[in-house]
């Protein structure tokens, strides 16, 4: 099985990617050993500001060093110049805001799982035909499961996963998967600011068993 596949796996076996960035080194590792203490076996850190390059450098070494079979993921990857650094540096798969195609043709190239952001047909159809296998659909919270639901036909081959204003409620959560999708993206809901800037790595590791519980319990 390839690595590309067993990627797949892991995420829609997880039901949750959880994603986030902190520009202090020491935080970002602590969230990702309190992310994998909860059970979590890959996770999306975001390029969101200058030290998520070297921040990730420093993640990669900790996943080697203390986390087998996890696989680290980067997100928010907007140009094929950001893509190469990144991979580069170790990323195992590639997420992208939105469908990008000079970052499908670096990830191809590299032989690494790229996902494409999406938020209408036209965009979903246009990564179908570079060859996406999943899709991102962003902004979560605009599209809604309704959306999905009404698309989810027209893609029986594709994996979905909103992003953007998922919660962590039983309800929101029930709702996208009983819309079709494989696996939902949490972000600021699980690892709130608050959460990060308090460095309260107990609660975001109880909070994450609970979602993931609760992942489960919604899927049955």
């Amino acid at each position: 099985m390839s690595k590309k596949v067993d990627i797949l796996n892991a995420i829609k076996e997880q039901g949750i990617l959880p994603l986030f960035f902190n520009k202090d080194t020491e935080v970002s590792l602590e969230v990702l050993r309190a992310l994998y203490r909860a059970g979590v076996k890959t996770v999306e850190y975001t390029n969101r500001g200058e030290a998520a390059l070297a921040n990730f450098k420093e993640l990669r070494k900790l996943v080697d060093a203390e986390m087998p079979s996890f696989y680290l993921g980067i997100g928010t990857i907007k140009n094929a110049a950001q893509a190469e650094a990144f991979i580069e540096a170790g990323a195992d798969y590639i997420i992208s805001p939105g469908l990008i195609p000079e970052v499908a043709a670096v990830a191809d190239k590299a032989d690494i799982l790229w996902v494409p952001g999406a938020m209408t047909p036209s965009e979903i159809i246009a990564a179908e035909n570079l060859g996406a296998k999943f899709v991102k659909l962003f902004p979560g919270n605009l599209l809604g499961p309704d959306f999905m639901s009404s698309i989810k036909e027209l893609f029986p081959a594709m994996i979905f996963m909103p992003t953007g204003g998922v919660d962590t409620t039983k309800e929101n959560i029930s709702a996208w998967f009983k819309s079709g999708v494989s696996a939902v993206g949490m972000g600021s809901k699980l690892l709130s600011k608050a959460l990060l800037e308090a460095k309260d790595y107990a609660t975001i590791e109880s909070a994450t068993k609970e979602v993931l519980a609760t992942v489960k319990a919604v899927r049955g």
